[in-house]
């Protein structure tokens, strides 16, 4: 099994090497191997998304898929007790579900990924899989390790532009023209830009500087920047570097 080494911290951010990958990374989606789940939407009752948490175990424990998939819905206890149960199992690199949902509401983001990196062991990996650029600093952060270029393929499909800052809709803001496939490489590099941009951050112990920056071009970064602060200062000064 691979091992996942932590080499730095910067915060709760962790620069890592597994299998001679530097992390954080970006992981190709279509070579990622999934354990079976059992989806549920973010805003479902509580009965269906421990029915959703429940099939999710059960499926995990015969499937020997390398990534599994956290789920829960809105409930920060259940998404916790899928997380620990699947890590159990032998799951090291776990997936946050329902991620384009969470991104519109930065209270709920940033209080489960907090929550999940505080009860999970440090050398099992939180992927991410649709996150925009301009979230992966935050989410780096907070402890996230892998995010995917599902969002690349997405957003080339519907004629997106991703920029380390903002996305612009190519539609309204002339700024390129861009086939699908162009636009599909375009969005990958700047993942890929953003994410050797973190890890140099993290290196020369700047990352909170660089999510600061982000938060001034984003509500929602603002928003998840300001609640991390508020509610979360031990665990941020936990994994402060002293000087």
């Amino acid at each position: 099994m691979e091992k996942f080494e932590i080499k730095l911290h910067d915060g709760p951010a962790r620069l890592g090497m597994i299998n001679g990958m530097e992390t954080p990374t970006i992981i190709e989606y279509e070579s990622m191997d999934f354990a079976e789940d059992q989806p549920t939407p973010y805003n479902v009752p509580i009965e269906i998304a421990k029915w959703g948490v429940e099939e999710t175990i059960k499926n995990a424990k015969s499937s020997k898929g390398e990534y599994a998939v956290i789920h829960g819905a809105k409930y920060l206890d259940l998404r916790i007790k899928c997380a620990i149960e699947l890590e159990a199992l032998g799951f090291k690199k776990l997936i946050i579900a329902n991620g384009d949902e969470l991104l519109t509401k930065p209270m709920d983001l940033v209080r489960l990924t907090v929550k999940l990196r505080e009860n999970i062991k440090p050398d099992t990996l939180l992927c991410f899989p649709y996150s925009e650029a301009s979230f992966i600093p935050i989410l780096v952060y907070m402890g996230v390790d892998l995010f995917t270029d599902a969002i690349c393929k997405f957003y080339s499909y519907l004629n997106i532009l991703m920029a380390p800052n903002h996305s612009y809709k190519l539609d309204k803001y002339k700024i390129y023209k861009l086939n699908e496939s162009e636009l599909y490489n375009y969005n990958k590099e700047t993942l890929d830009f953003v994410i050797r941009e973190v890890r140099e951050h993290i290196k020369m112990g700047t990352l909170r500087n660089l999510v600061e920056e982000k938060a001034a071009t984003s509500p929602a970064n603002m928003t998840a920047l300001r609640i991390l602060d508020n509610e979360f200062q031990e665990y941020l000064q936990g994994y402060t570097r002293l000087y």
